[in-house]
């Protein structure tokens, strides 16, 4: 199984063969440009939240794979507006479990903010932990460091998507808490270097995470990592 990045917090999985796509916004990130969305087909999209720095590419993406939409409720009224056919859309919401072929896909909280590229209210934001086989992964989408992380920390994590960014999520020190909240030591970091508000010195998080006992992977966009 393996994870590819594609910038800010979009992250592609291939779940032995089931492909699920995270977060989309390609197109409109410099740091991607040598991304071509028409090679993507997802069997799966997940969105986190509503902010165009995460859904921007979904609707040409979902056209070209005929892929799956799955979202918080009021996301997921976004996303039917966009043309998505309704037996194309999954709405759930915190707490649930999404039992699909590949695993199961629990919604958990995030701290945040959401509204659509238009401006509308889109409920709110969430993360993921996906289970996938004997593997659990994290997807923790745009969030401040949050008490309620904690309530993860006897799942056994395998690995955490953190964001590391600042400015609008954690920071890289937020991160590291973050980390042991859920009692994950393998992190790949996400949300960061795309805009400057959010750049970050990356020799500098890894030296943080290193003396703290925690494994970051900060891979190039395009890079695929092992899981």
């Amino acid at each position: 199984m393996t994870v590819t990045y594609y910038g800010q917090s979009c992250v592609l999985f291939d779940f032995q063969g089931s492909q699920v796509l995270l977060d989309p916004f390609i197109r409109y990130n410099t740091l991607a440009k040598h991304v071509d969305i028409e090679t993507l087909h997802p069997d799966y999209i997940f969105l986190s939240h509503a902010h165009q720095d995460h859904v921007a590419d979904m609707s040409a993406i979902q056209k070209n794979s005929g892929a799956t939409v799955a979202a918080i409720v009021e996301t997921a009224s976004w996303v039917r507006k966009q043309g998505v056919p309704e037996d194309k859309v999954i709405e759930y919401n915190f707490g649930g479990t999404l039992h699909l072929p590949f695993g199961n896909v629990k919604m958990v909280y995030a701290l945040h903010t959401s509204s659509t590229p238009e401006g509308d209210y889109a409920g709110v934001p969430v993360g993921y932990v996906f289970f996938v086989g004997n593997l659990k992964i994290y997807f923790a989408g745009d969030t401040a460091l949050t008490m309620e992380m904690k309530l993860l920390e006897d799942l056994d994590l395998d690995w955490a998507f953190l964001p590391i960014g600042g400015h609008y999520t954690m920071d890289v020190d937020d991160a590291i808490k973050a980390a042991k909240f859920v009692n994950c030591t393998r992190v790949v970091g996400i949300h960061y270097d795309t805009f400057p508000p959010i750049a970050i010195d990356k020799k500098e998080a890894l030296r943080k995470f290193r003396e703290n006992g925690l494994i970051l992977h900060l891979p190039t966009v395009g890079e695929a990592l092992s899981l």
